[in-house]
């Protein structure tokens, strides 16, 4: 394979893992400037010049896209993308990993734990949130801070509405967010290549600094993630889109807690911790990805008319739990099931008839909509009788 890989910075010692973990596994790599692009949108052409040359192809882009030439570099990798190449982290996943607002947002709903965090525009509105996050201490955080920059603890109510409220005179968006006291200093960041977490390690902060950043000098160590753990870690880099990621978690009282999903992981610490070739793992997911790419599903088989995908979810249809596939009379509903996604995050493909269904279990089915929308349970609405009762009261009184 021809990889190419964005980066400002040839010599730092992510890029060159990289590179060495290409070189050894007999792929030519090049690394290019990311500010050194130049391109051609046109109909059916898009094109793009290097150093004002036109771009030799590659078959597979590596992003290690700065914070300070996101937008510009995001510009970049969209359109390698127009032009078919693979990229292993796509230009739309990045810009949300980069706004932790809508990071947080995404993942909210995801059921995937997260520390209560609040975002406020107005000065009045400052206090409340702070309250509603469970009081001070909190965390304020920029939106776009990397490495630990613009992540700052406030010990007290008055020291954090002095806080938010200098930031929003200098025009910065910032999150107030709640602290989890049992994990002060230090965190866990799971690296996820594709669909399993390939090292982690525990980042401890030093003397009285609460970040454990390796680069703010936290030290780190190689940790051994329990499934739980290991599935948030890999559910939130797929949910974010990202087949590479460094996910930040805290360890609270509740499980695991997601800080950040970065996009942009580095490789000195994680590979210093664990002494594994982190770097290797993301050559050998370019090559399954540029070898076997993958089908959208939606799109190739939305040409039969009346026909679609859609996940069926087994505790909300006990009258399929506990059989063999052929015996839950989806077959002769004309639905196929392509996949099985188990409750412990085991995924079955093209599971034959006498895989047993369990409770907990996401079938990935493929068949007539008709069928599939009649498996599917509404939604219950939600109870509108105290609003009836209260409603009846005042126009009782108004009589």
């Amino acid at each position: 394979m021809k990889i190419a890989i964005l980066s400002r910075s040839p010599r730092c010692y992510s890029t060159a893992s990289l590179c060495n973990a290409a070189k050894a596994r007999g792929h030519k790599v090049t690394v290019l400037d990311t500010l050194r692009f130049s391109l051609d949108v046109e109909q059916d052409e898009p094109g793009l010049f290097y150093r004002d040359k036109p771009l030799p192809h590659f078959d597979a882009v590596i992003p290690r896209i700065g914070a300070s030439v996101t937008f510009f570099g995001l510009a970049v990798l969209r359109q390698f993308e127009q032009m078919g190449i693979y990229t292993i982290n796509p230009a739309r996943a990045i810009a949300r990993s980069r706004d932790k607002l809508h990071s947080m947002q995404i993942l909210s709903r995801r059921g995937i734990g997260i520390p209560q965090t609040a975002f406020v525009n107005r000065r009045e509105d400052v206090l409340p949130a702070i309250e509603r996050v469970g009081g001070a201490p909190v965390i304020i955080k920029l939106l776009e801070g990397t490495q630990g920059v613009g992540v700052i603890l406030a010990d007290t109510v008055k020291v954090a509405q002095a806080i938010v409220e200098t930031l929003h005179s200098t025009r910065q968006n910032v999150l107030i967010q709640k602290f989890v006291k049992e994990s002060k200093g230090k965190d866990i960041r799971a690296f996820v290549v594709g669909d399993r977490v390939v090292g982690a390690m525990r980042r401890q902060a030093t003397g009285d600094e609460f970040r454990s950043n390796v680069h703010r000098g936290g030290s780190a160590t190689k940790v051994e993630l329990t499934p739980e753990y290991a599935r948030t870690a890999v559910r939130a880099a797929q949910i974010m889109g990202l087949d590479m990621a460094g996910v930040d978690m805290l360890e609270g009282r509740k499980g695991p807690q997601i800080m950040e999903v970065n996009s942009s992981p580095g490789l000195e610490g994680i590979e210093g911790a664990t002494g594994l070739d982190i770097a290797g793992f993301i050559i050998e997911q370019l090559e399954q990805k540029v070898l076997f790419p993958e089908v959208d599903l939606n799109q190739r088989l939305a040409l039969a008319a009346g026909y679609g995908i859609a996940d069926l979810i087994v505790h909300s249809l006990p009258e399929l739990e506990d059989k063999a596939l052929r015996d839950t009379g989806l077959t002769r509903r004309n639905i196929h099931v392509i996949g099985i996604t188990r409750a412990n995050g085991q995924i079955v493909p093209n599971p034959n008839g006498d895989i047993m269904i369990a409770t907990g279990d996401t079938l990935l089915c493929y068949g007539e909509l008709r069928e599939l929308r009649a498996l599917i349970p509404e939604r219950k609405k939600k109870s509108t009788k105290k609003k009836t009762k209260r409603s009846g009261k005042k126009t009782a009184a108004r009589k």
